[in-house]
């Protein structure tokens, strides 16, 4: 069925030589600028933070729970608490905590981890990749609570969560450790069993299901990373079982994450370009905290703008486009990538279908953008205000349309870094004399 919808009209684009003339405005390339303080000694950074948590761990069987974000330096991150335990006389090995994602398989949670360089043989311990779970209590009636088997059969549970603001709901803690031990460890029933009751729940599931979980289950403690605008880790904070039920350490680091993070500092214009999506940038493949593209109506603010391009997806989210339908126009080449069973589970999973939905197919990026700005409606040839990043975690270069050159001047936080050009197209896809983003 996929074969025959993929060579028929669906992915047929519009012959724009049938209308008139789109004439595109001339780009030029800025920089934005963020607030850039990092940790530059990853691994030292981290031991120093766990030391002080490796005490009673000889023999015992340790769970290091690692999900699917593409977290920097996850590899370095994951290697060295991993090293911590084995050097305190633990035996660790890794769970999946990634929820529904690789399509709910233990093939497809795999791929995912060995994407960001954690594979059996980098890390040197075993890889648990049982989607098995065991119910530990109810929440509510219907609301059963599950846990990864593989984590409960463990001496202990450390996990390393990234913290920060979540897609698709506003409450004291978002993504990050508690959204990690009942999503992330609940395997495809826990965030099945979470997701059921909707987004508009999720301020109080979380951080009562997730302590729920911290405190019937053996977590010892979690790595917790928040990190920069530049996609770099700023800090690196262990919060104690006692800290988690707690959740006033992940409240402020939340609080934190959320100053800090990227965001477009232009806040009206016509076209979004977007050059890639995927499930390592965010759960929703572009993190609607920057781009304002919201699934639910939990959720808020944003720059504002007309229209949506999606280029491409990346080679880590393994097909799954979950996020695509918040677009207008996607290309063909993106299309074709993608695995409708992987994002089909994470969308139904989530209960959210619209993310799955599939925009407008152009058959090259360069109708994909002209498509996008002649239906911006009251806007002539050649004054189309255009952002353009390469996806919502790399937002220090963008382009901009000439027609937005002045509110660039007049913000202190952007440089222009590049003369406007006329966008040339090879074959349909873009090229500017400076290159990529």
């Amino acid at each position: 069925m996929w074969e025959l919808l993929r060579e028929g009209d669906i992915t047929e684009s519009l012959n724009l030589s049938k209308f008139n003339q789109i004439q595109l405005p001339k780009f030029l390339k800025v920089r934005q600028n963020f607030k850039k303080d990092r940790i530059v000694d990853i691994k030292n950074e981290v031991k120093e933070k766990v030391h002080s948590q490796l005490h009673n761990l000889k023999n015992k069987r340790i769970a290091v729970g690692v999900g699917s974000r593409g977290i920097a330096n996850i590899d370095i991150i994951t290697k060295t608490v991993i090293d911590s335990l084995k050097e305190a006389g633990a035996r660790p090995f890794i769970v999946p905590a990634m929820g529904s994602h690789g399509g709910a398989t233990e093939k497809g949670q795999k791929e995912i981890l060995g994407s960001y360089g954690i594979t059996e043989e980098n890390m040197g311990v075993n890889i648990d990749l049982s989607m098995d779970t065991e119910i530990i209590g109810e929440y509510e009636s219907d609301l059963p609570v599950y846990v990864a088997k593989s984590a409960l059969n463990a001496d202990g549970i450390v996990i390393i969560p990234r913290i920060k603001p979540h897609t698709g709901f506003r409450g004291k803690v978002e993504s990050g450790v508690c959204k990690m031990l009942c999503i992330g460890l609940g395997k495809q029933k826990g965030a099945d069993s979470i997701h059921s009751k909707g987004f508009e729940r999720f301020p109080e599931l979380i951080p009562q299901i997730g302590c729920m979980i911290a405190k019937k289950t053996k977590v010892l403690f979690a790595v917790a990373i928040v990190e920069n605008a530049y996609d770099e880790i700023y800090k690196i904070e262990i919060i104690t079982k006692d800290e988690i039920l707690d959740l006033k350490k992940e409240e402020t680091l939340l609080k934190e994450s959320r100053e800090l993070m990227g965001k477009i500092l232009i806040p009206k214009f016509d076209v979004l370009i977007i050059d890639e999506i995927g499930k390592n940038i965010s759960g929703n493949g572009q993190d609607p905290n920057v781009t304002g593209l919201y699934f639910t109506g939990c959720v808020s603010g944003g720059p504002e703008f007309k229209k949506c391009v999606i280029f491409d997806i990346t080679k880590e989210s393994h097909g799954n486009a979950n996020g695509v339908g918040v677009s207008d126009i996607i290309t063909r080449k993106l299309f074709d990538k993608i695995n409708f069973i992987d994002m089909y589970t994470n969308c139904f999973t989530s209960t959210y279908m619209e993310p799955a939905k599939i925009p407008m197919v152009a058959s090259t990026s360069e109708d994909a953008i002209k498509i996008a700005v002649k239906i911006c409606n009251g806007v002539k040839n050649r004054e189309y205000k255009i952002v353009w990043i390469k996806n919502t975690m790399e937002l220090e270069n963008i382009i901009v349309s000439e027609p937005l050159i002045e509110e660039v001047k007049s913000n202190s936080n952007l440089d222009i870094l590049t003369n406007s050009e006329d966008l040339k197209f090879y074959e349909g896809e873009p090229k500017f004399s400076w290159g990529k983003l």
